[in-house]
């Protein structure tokens, strides 16, 4: 059997054996049943474009850490683009931006958002506070409590990842 069919088998049995349970598992936390079948049908799409299937002991708590991820991606989501539709509602109707724009800036913060999520921390204070800001080095450093060598080490880092999600997603 090629690797292919035992990934498609795999799929099938852990969807046969704890499909339900997780959706009932989804429906007592978000109180929603289409929303949990949602993110139950969403986590076993995870798992098959993924190709990594847990063992029979882990599979609940695989599944369940897959969907936690996929809720909280979503939940995510809906607070940026709320954040982003209160900053435009006082547009007037000419100077606010079409759909397809809004779509491209909504996916442009989105990765924005993730990648500062995954900066260290302080990297991602040191960022903030120069952007946002405006605070020199040494107004970071002092801030931060780390000298004004380790603030250029964190500005290094967030630009290198600036530029990754610029040019290379």
């Amino acid at each position: 059997m090629d690797t292919a069919t035992d990934g498609q088998q795999q799929l099938h049995l852990l969807y046969r054996d704890h499909h339900g349970w997780l959706q009932g598992w989804l429906r007592k936390r978000l109180g929603d049943r289409e929303h949990a079948a949602d993110v139950a049908q969403d986590t076993f799409l995870r798992l098959l474009v993924s190709g990594r299937f847990p063992g029979a002991r882990e599979s609940r708590s695989y599944l369940t850490q897959i969907a936690r991820n996929l809720v909280i991606d979503q939940w995510r989501r809906l607070r940026i683009e709320r954040a982003y539709l209160e900053s435009i509602a006082h547009l007037p109707e000419p100077e606010s931006p079409s759909l397809e724009t809004r779509a491209l800036i909504l996916e442009t913060l989105m990765q924005i958002d993730a990648m500062l999520d995954r900066m260290p921390e302080n990297v991602r204070r040191a960022f903030l506070l120069s952007q946002f800001e405006g605070l020199t080095y040494a107004q970071i450093a002092e801030r931060l409590g780390v000298t004004i060598s380790s603030v250029q080490k964190y500005m290094t880092r967030a630009i290198i990842a600036c530029y990754q999600v610029a040019y290379e997603e």
